[in-house]
């Protein structure tokens, strides 16, 4: 295939959001943010889904939901973003970060292992770009150790890995609807369970507290607003009918970039595991090059948008607010962020867009001596 299928058109999506503001102001409003949520279990196959206003909003809920708090530890790979472990700390528990395995993206089990305590109560697994590690790994572990599983998914809509789906393979799944997410709608996010107490509690958490779940009582504990607003709810909801289509659409993507780059000067794709159905949220290209961040960094400078040279993402264990002269750095994490060139797609990137990516890469890497 030399081009892409056609993409889904965006035709109708603001019908909802026009619905949706028909009814305002209407403070107690849910009717757009409960029939999203009924598709949300019904298309990932959940008992229950929870729709807040963010991802970040997700796992605050799903960690509150399993009762972390002050005192407590949870796991948290360094391979991610600061908003994976604000939550923790927001709640008053510790985030302890562990290293990543450079061969498999997948976490450091032995450095996992060597990190938990008497105070550790859950892991909080990253499937950072779309890639999952092993879930019958994660769950062997976390039994062993007797932690929950909090998964951040944030990027992983529509992957799996050995018939699991992103989302389901703990007690939660927690998901980003920020657009340049595959499923978006602007701001926003969910959870998705099998525990419907869980459910409750984070139905609870992301509104005040103000509807309890049974055995609580209106407004008994301090929670947040951490609701979707219901025009956003009916974009999503647009946009979850749009989805099969997307994904087709960001694979296609994908694979056209991986085909252009053939043959690259020191730039060779990454390959998911065999097990593993990719979503393809960002393309992922492993750098051979004499000092690869800087390439990144450069290669955004001349219009690539990709994780590291345009986000700064670096190891989150080596942020100024979680950094200590006391602990090792996770090098393992370090490696593949500093090796790793991951593009910023959207459904907006056509053939000639993703063709001048290729272009620009390919000619940076043949002259690249630095």
């Amino acid at each position: 295939m030399t081009g892409l299928p056609p993409l889904p058109a965006r035709e109708g999506l603001g019908e909802g959001m026009v619905a949706a503001l028909a009814g305002m102001p209407d403070p107690a409003g849910a009717e757009f943010t409960t029939r999203f949520e009924h598709d949300l279990a019904s298309t990932f196959s959940s008992r229950e889904a929870v729709a807040v206003s963010s991802g970040t909003t997700a796992l605050h809920a799903a960690l509150s939901a399993i009762g972390i708090g002050p005192g407590d530890e949870v796991l948290v790979p360094a391979l991610t973003v600061v908003m994976t472990a604000a939550p923790v700390v927001l709640l008053g528990a510790t985030p302890v970060f562990v290293d990543s395995d450079p061969g498999t993206l997948d976490l450091d089990y032995a450095d996992a292992a060597a990190k938990v305590t008497a105070r550790t109560k859950a892991i909080v697994p990253v499937h950072l770009w779309g890639r999952m590690g092993d879930p019958a790994k994660l769950r062997a572990f976390a039994a062993a150790q007797g932690l929950t599983i909090i998964e951040d998914a944030a990027q992983a809509a529509g992957s799996s890995r050995a018939d699991v789906t992103a989302g389901t393979v703990g007690a939660a799944g927690c998901f980003s609807l920020k657009d340049g997410k595959i499923l978006w709608s602007g701001e926003g996010g969910f959870i998705l369970t099998d525990d419907s107490q869980l459910a409750a509690h984070a139905r609870a958490f992301r509104s005040h507290w103000l509807q309890p779940p049974p055995g609580s009582r209106p407004q008994e504990r301090i929670a947040l607003n951490g609701r979707l607003a219901e025009p956003l709810a009916a974009l999503a909801q647009a946009n979850l009918r749009r989805f099969p289509a997307l994904l087709e659409y960001r694979c296609a993507q994908t694979a056209h970039l991986s085909r252009a780059l053939e043959g690259t000067r020191g730039i060779t794709p990454l390959q998911p595991a065999t097990d593993e159905k990719w979503n393809c949220y960002a393309p992922l290209l492993h750098i051979g090059l004499p000092h690869p961040r800087a390439f990144a960094e450069h290669l955004a400078q001349q219009g690539v948008p990709n994780s590291t040279g345009s986000f700064t993402l670096v190891p989150c264990d080596t942020r100024p607010m979680f950094t200590s002269p006391d602990r090792a750095p996770c090098r393992g994490a370090a490696q593949i962020l500093d090796r790793t060139l991951a593009l910023v797609l959207t459904e907006r990137d056509t053939v000639a867009v993703l063709d001048r990516y290729a272009a620009v890469i390919t000619w940076e890497a043949a002259a690249w001596c630095t």
